[in-house]
C-alpha cells in the first residue's frame, strides 16, 4: 500500500484528499476543505491565489507523509510570471467580463471555423485564447516572461519546476489535440505568444520533489506528479465504465460536462456548430463533450437566499412539483455572472413562456428538469455527431450525490444512470499517481475495475 495526496481546486472551494492504493484496494479520505472565494478589485474579479495556496499547505500538512502530490483544478485561468519567477497580480477570474474584449479582437484575426478546425475546442468567451488577447497591452502584459495555468503554478511553487500539463494545454485553444503540440500557426495569427508556456508534460511525469523550505511547512519530503491536471480530465479517469460498455459521462457540479470518450478529436463542421469541444484525457484520450452550465444555478440561488433552506429540504420539496413545468435553457448568457439567479431563471421563464417559478421549490425544480435536459440533448448530439452508440450514463462528482437529479437525467435520456463515484476527480488524480510510483499498473480498464470493485455506486432506472 502507498499514499497519495490529491489536491483538487474547484470554483468554490478547494480540498486534499488521501488515498491509499493497494493492487485490488482503493481508500479515500479528505483530510482538509477551505473556501475558494473570489475577490472583485475595482472592476477586475480575480481569484484569491495565495489563500488557495495556503489552503493546500495546510491541507498537505495534514495529510501527513505522502508518496506522491497530484494537483487538478478548473481550466483556462492562468498566472503571469515575470523574470524573477515572481507572480504578478492574482490571476483573474474566467467570469471576469474582460473576456469580451478578446473574444473580439481574436475573431477579428481567426475566424471561429479556423480555431475550431485546428484546435477542436468549442467556443467559451473565457477561453484561454481570448484571455490572452484581452491582456495584450496591459502592464501585467509587458512584464510577463511566464504563464502557468492554475494546477501548473501550484506545482511551481512547490517544487520550483515549471511545466505546463497537457490535458489543461488542449482546453486553452491553442493546443492540436490530436498531435498534441502548439498550434503555433494558429497562435500568431491570433497574436497569442505560446512560448509564454513551459514545455508540455503528460499525466504521469514526475514534475519534481518539493523544494526544501515547502518541506519544512508541510513535515515531509515528496515527489510531485503531473495528473490529469485539469478536473475533467481526471474525473473522466475515475468513470468506473466498462470496458465493453457504450458510456456516455455527466461529470456534475457547478458544471456538467457531458459527452464521450474518445480514441480521436471531432472536428467537423456539424460539430463546431454544435458547440463540442476535443480535450485531451489520460492516456491520449480525447474527452468530447459539451459545457453545460450544472449546479451553478443551483449553487447561486443557495446564495441569493442565505442556505435559510436547506438542500435536502428544497429536493423533496421539489420532486413534489409536476415534472417538466418549467424548462429553460441552462447555458443562456444570463445565467453565467453572480448574481440574484431565482430572478433571473423566473424571467428565462417569462420570456420562453414557460410557467414563472412561485416558490423556491419550483424554481429548484426547473433547475434540475432544465439539467436533464440539456444532458439528453448533450448526449444525443455526441452519439449522432461521433457514430457512437450509448446504452448507459455514467454520473460523477458532486451532483451524484443528488438523487432528484440522477433520476429526472435518466428519465430524460431514457437510459440507465449509474451515479458515483462522487470524488471521481481525487480518485482519478490519485489512480494516475500510483500507476506512476508503482502501486497499481494497468490503463484506464483496469483503473476502472478498480474503482467499480471499491467504491459505492447507485443504478437509477428511467421511469
Amino acid at each position: 500500500m502507498k499514499t497519495f495526496a490529491a489536491v483538487d481546486l474547484g470554483a468554490s472551494s478547494g480540498r486534499v484528499m488521501v488515498g491509499s492504493v493497494g493492487p485490488r484496494s482503493l481508500d479515500l479520505t479528505e483530510v482538509h476543505r477551505f473556501a475558494n472565494r473570489p475577490v472583485r478589485v475595482g472592476e477586475t474579479l480575480h481569484w484569491d491565489i495565495l489563500a488557495l495556496y495556503k489552503g493546500i499547505l495546510d491541507g498537505l500538512r495534514a495529510a501527513g507523509p505522502v508518496d506522491g502530490i497530484g494537483i487538478d483544478s478548473w481550466a483556462v485561468d492562468y498566472g503571469l510570471l515575470d523574470a524573477r519567477g515572481a507572480l504578478i497580480g492574482n490571476p483573474v477570474h474566467y467570469r471576469d467580463e474582460r473576456t469580451a474584449r478578446g473574444v473580439a479582437e481574436v475573431l477579428a484575426k481567426v475566424p471561429h471555423e479556423e480555431l475550431y478546425s485546428q484546435t477542436g475546442i468549442q467556443f467559451q468567451p473565457f477561453n484561454t485564447v481570448f484571455q490572452l488577447a484581452a491582456e495584450r497591452g496591459t502592464p501585467a502584459s509587458s512584464m510577463a516572461k511566464q504563464a502557468l495555468l492554475i494546477p501548473d503554478l501550484i506545482g511551481y511553487w512547490l517544487t520550483g519546476v515549471a511545466g505546463t500539463e497537457l490535458t489543461n494545454a488542449s482546453t486553452t485553444g491553442l493546443l492540436d489535440p490530436r498531435a498534441s503540440v502548439w498550434s503555433r500557426t494558429l497562435a500568431e495569427a491570433a497574436g497569442v505568444d505560446v512560448n509564454l508556456f513551459p514545455p508540455l508534460r503528460r499525466p504521469g511525469d514526475e514534475l519534481g520533489r518539493l523544494l526544501p523550505h515547502v518541506r519544512d511547512e508541510v513535515g515531509f519530503d515528496s515527489t510531485v506528479y503531473n495528473v490529469g491536471s485539469h478536473d475533467t480530465a481526471s474525473a473522466v479517469a475515475g468513470v468506473p465504465a466498462r470496458a465493453d460498455a457504450h458510456a456516455a459521462y455527466v461529470c456534475a457540479g457547478t458544471w456538467s460536462l457531458v459527452g464521450l470518450e474518445l480514441e480521436a478529436p471531432i472536428r467537423s463542421e456539424a460539430s463546431r456548430k454544435a458547440n463540442f469541444t476535443n480535450e485531451v484525457g489520460v492516456d491520449g484520450t480525447i474527452r468530447y463533450l459539451r459545457n453545460v452550465t450544472g449546479l451553478w444555478l443551483l449553487q447561486e440561488c443557495q446564495r441569493v437566499w442565505e442556505a435559510s433552506t436547506e438542500l435536502d429540504t428544497l429536493l423533496r420539496e421539489a420532486a413534489e412539483v409536476p415534472a417538466r413545468r418549467s424548462v429553460v435553457d441552462a447555458n443562456d448568457p444570463r445565467f453565467m455572472p453572480p448574481g440574484d439567479m431565482p430572478a433571473r431563471i423566473a424571467s428565462a421563464c417569462e420570456d420562453a413562456g414557460q410557467p414563472v417559478p412561485r416558490t423556491r421549490a419550483e424554481t429548484v425544480r426547473c433547475i434540475l428538469d432544465s439539467l436533464a435536459e440539456a444532458h439528453r440533448r448533450a448526449i444525443d448530439d455526441a452519439a449522432r455527431l461521433s457514430g457512437r452508440r450509448v446504452d448507459e450514463v455514467h454520473i460523477v462528482g458532486g451532483g451524484a450525490n443528488n438523487e432528484l437529479l440522477c433520476q429526472l437525467t435518466a428519465d430524460a435520456c431514457r437510459l440507465p444512470v449509474v451515479a458515483g463515484p462522487v470524488e471521481a476527480t481525487a480518485l482519478g488524480n490519485i489512480l494516475v499517481q500510483a500507476r506512476s510510483a508503482g502501486a497499481f499498473e494497468g490503463g484506464l480498464a483496469e483503473m476502472r475495475a478498480l474503482l467499480r470493485a471499491t467504491q459505492s455506486l447507485r443504478r437509477y432506472a428511467p421511469k
